[in-house]
């Protein structure tokens, strides 16, 4: 599904942000967006803290394709 993928990537960019802010003290979104009170870099902030959510949800779902299952008859 598309928005799995799309969630995915913005989860991961916030991950990556945080692993700058950890590491190197640097806020990549508040850098690139001037600052961390910017209203962009607030609606990104809500973007990624959304497509979390969502990613919580992919923990839960069954992912396998039941279609490609053989059942063998005796």
């Amino acid at each position: 599904m598309i928005l799995d993928k799309i969630a995915l990537f913005f989860a991961i960019v916030g991950g990556l942000n945080w692993g700058c802010v950890g590491l190197f003290k640097v806020d990549l979104v508040a850098y690139l967006c001037g600052g961390v009170t910017t209203p962009l870099a607030r609606i990104i902030y809500v973007v990624v803290g959304l497509a979390a959510l969502w990613c919580v949800t992919l923990l839960f779902r069954d992912t396998q394709d039941n279609s490609h299952r053989h059942t063998q008859t005796a």
